[in-house]
């Protein structure tokens, strides 16, 4: 099955909002035919960036706000062979699920993590987000956001996610390719940060402000060495790095666990390994 856009729905974004251009690569990603859309489980939370699933034509699971990544985990552990794809936003992802993030890390299950990162909360109508500067002001932080943004390529890095990069939503061509690389990828979990801009709450972190920095990470930069991917992670200013910061090497967790080597837990089920009446 190639996925296309759902003929009877319509994004209902702001005009201008990035998740658009991160809707129109997803659909060109998908349309190259890199990922058996057969096989392909889209699972988001609640949130402007969660919607993205509606528009596209494969399976969806749309769950809690902050619940992606539980959701997304008990797919792929049920059945491994799926290629199991989360879309959530930075308050979604960082703020409601932060701690579901940080167990995943550590699990490093197999799950594509596409992060829409526009430093705000948009469905909620503007409070700073986990991820907004300091100073950032809102109509609840009328004073500016007072509190630390968290970093969250350095805190996959850290726990040595196997796979981290981060894009642009105005550069479409370089977010397609870290697009085909996370899906590409295999062994463990896939994060992808993609900046994007709210027009309508955000309106420090627009689309000069990200496109005026942005820089890809030099050609030369070794994905494998931890440390130098730390040190990319913690460059925010007038220059933030795009493209793939690091590469890990630890197993992901289907791949450790003594049961899913034998299959899948939904095929053990129905072929009767695992039914009550095998069991008698």
């Amino acid at each position: 099955m190639i996925a296309i856009a759902k003929a009877d729905t319509q994004p209902s974004w702001c005009p201008g909002c990035g998740n658009y251009s991160i809707l129109k690569a997803l659909r060109e990603v998908l349309a190259t035919g890199a990922v058996d859309t057969d096989k392909l489980v889209l699972v988001s939370g609640i949130g402007q960036a969660a919607k993205l699933p509606h528009n596209i034509q494969v399976s969806v699971f749309n769950g809690l706000h902050g619940r992606a990544l539980p959701a997304a985990t008990g797919i792929k552990i049920a059945n491994h062979e799926l290629e199991v794809a989360v879309f959530s936003g930075d308050g979604d992802m960082y703020g409601e699920g932060g701690n579901h993030f940080l167990h995943s890390l550590r699990r490093n299950i197999s799950v594509k993590v596409f992060v829409h990162n526009n430093q705000v909360y948009g469905l909620t109508k503007g409070q700073a987000s986990p991820t907004s500067d300091i100073g950032f002001v809102t109509p609840i932080q009328i004073h500016g956001q007072k509190l630390q943004p968290i970093n969250p390529l350095a805190i996959a890095i850290v726990e040595e996610c196997s796979f981290v990069a981060r894009s642009f939503s105005g550069e479409p061509e370089h977010l397609k390719q870290m697009m085909l690389a996370a899906f590409a990828h295999r062994g463990g979990m896939a994060l992808v940060d993609i900046l994007q801009p709210c027009v309508s709450f955000n309106h420090t972190n627009t689309f000069k402000w990200y496109k005026d920095r942005v820089k890809p990470i030099p050609a030369d930069h070794d994905c494998h060495d931890k440390m130098k991917a730390l040190e990319l992670a913690l460059r925010w200013g007038d220059e933030i790095p795009i493209g793939i910061f690091y590469k890990g090497t630890r197993k992901s967790y289907e791949s450790d666990n003594e049961v899913l080597a034998n299959g899948t837990l939904v095929g053990n089920y129905f072929n009767g390994c695992s039914t009550p009446q095998a069991q008698m």
